[in-house]
């Protein structure tokens, strides 16, 4: 009661301060507003038991310009000015949960469920897509070459998952037993292969298009400069924040965040990928350096925190509603055909790499959710590409929206129905925050 009276207050006070004069709509306010009134309904959520990002995500479009209008178009341009940074701070906390030492005993099984699940995936969804492809509103006078890279663009991110949610529901739910590592494993390994199939799909887009990079130099040498480039930078950087750790271990929010502006401003100059960056930074962090530990995690957490509510507030006050509401039929189609073949895709799966019954059964339902990494990717196209980009990230932010919403809780079902839930002690705890 205590949240929603002081959410009512607060915006009751924007409102009032907002009337006073366009000069008073500026970047502070709106961060500001954003940062408070957000995070006061992402606790509401959380007392629902629903994700805290859905929160976020939920406050941004109610109070955006197609709705209440309390955050206005020029204020919600105003807030994507900390889109860059999100996206890289999304990723490299997706690094920083992959420790291989600790998959090791499982990582053949991982390798076969995860690869027949997005095998079946990309397949499904690239053959629907592809057939589907003039009657989709995205762009549908596109052929040849240039069809088959749209398809593929929209395939892949589709086709990701969600480890964000994933540790937010274990972590809420105390989760801990073959259940929760399989699916989380399978998540966070799943991110890095759609951020290299990203990256691939977008510079074949930027070729098929008869764009620069195709005029400057070819596919495949400008791709191999795109991830090797990214991947040896992004070590680079976490390297030296690795040393940091070691050797000063001081303000490391502060450090943390001006690394990822480092990752995200200077890396597109060099035509490096900011999230690939950012991975392997984490990546060499957690597992090279071993340089992680509880004083990071606590920097992960409080840096990530203030970013990822107004990034989510941001996306869903940017949120097209009335495009939503002619491609919501859409939405719904296509989470559907997701769902389809993540079921089956995990069932050949499980079979193949020969998972108990009991658990392959059950895994699907930890793969429904979507979030950070698949909301960074569509406004990196729809920035990219204004257009037809811009018509994708319509299409995913529904899909973001739909999966957010029952993504958590299907999981926390199978989660409970294999008891799992509430066997984590403290030390575990920090495990979940830290690694996969």
């Amino acid at each position: 009661m205590r949240r929603a009276i002081a959410l009512v207050i607060i915006v009751g006070a924007v409102l009032l301060v907002r009337d006073q004069g366009a000069g008073l709509r500026t970047a502070a306010l709106a961060i500001g507003f954003a940062l408070i009134a957000a995070a006061l309904v992402g606790d509401l959520f959380e007392h629902l038991r629903l994700p805290r990002v859905s929160g976020y995500l939920i406050f941004g479009m109610v109070c955006g310009p197609y709705l209440a209008d309390i955050i206005s178009r020029s204020m919600a341009r105003e807030l994507q000015v900390v889109n860059g940074l999100a996206i890289a701070l999304i990723a490299f906390m997706a690094g920083l949960e992959i420790n291989f030492s600790r998959l090791k005993p499982r990582l053949v099984a991982i390798a076969q469920l995860g690869g027949a699940t997005l095998l079946v995936l990309y397949v499904g969804l690239l053959a629907v897509f592809w057939s589907a492809w003039p009657w989709l509103p995205i762009a549908p006078e596109a052929t040849g070459l240039a069809r088959l890279a749209l398809a593929s663009v929209l395939t892949i991110v589709v086709a990701s998952f969600s480890p964000t949610v994933t540790i937010a529901v274990l972590s809420d739910t105390r989760s801990r037993g073959p259940l929760s590592e399989l699916t989380l494993a399978v998540v966070v390994l799943a991110d890095l292969a759609l951020i290299l199939s990203f990256t691939f799909v977008m510079q074949l887009v930027h070729w098929s298009l008869g764009g620069a990079a195709a005029g400057e130099v070819g596919l495949v040498p400008r791709v191999m400069w795109e991830i090797v480039g990214s991947l040896a930078f992004g070590a680079a950087i976490g390297a030296c924040f690795a040393l940091y750790l070691r050797h000063v271990g001081r303000e490391l929010t502060l450090v943390l965040l001006g690394l990822c502006v480092i990752l995200s401003g200077l890396g597109p100059r060099l035509d490096f990928e900011p999230l690939l960056a950012a991975l392997a930074a984490g990546l060499v962090v957690e597992n090279i350096a071993g340089a992680g530990g509880e004083a990071l995690s606590d920097a992960v957490e409080r840096g990530a925190r203030p970013v990822l509510v107004v990034f989510f507030a941001a996306a869903g006050a940017s949120l097209h509603l009335d495009a939503l509401a002619a491609i919501g039929g859409i939405a719904l189609a296509v989470s559907g055909l997701r769902l389809a073949l993540i079921l089956g895709g995990t069932h050949l799966g499980a079979r193949w790499a020969r998972v108990a019954a009991e658990y392959g059964r059950l895994v699907w339902m930890g793969l429904v959710s979507q979030a950070g990494v698949t909301l960074g990717l569509t406004i990196i196209i729809a920035s990219e590409y204004p257009t037809w980009g811009a018509r994708i990230e319509v299409l995913l932010v529904a899909l973001i929206s739909i999966h957010e919403l029952i993504g958590p809780v299907l999981f926390k079902w199978a989660l409970a129905r294999r008891g799992e839930i509430g066997k984590m002690d403290a030390q575990d705890e920090g495990m979940v925050g830290v690694s996969a």
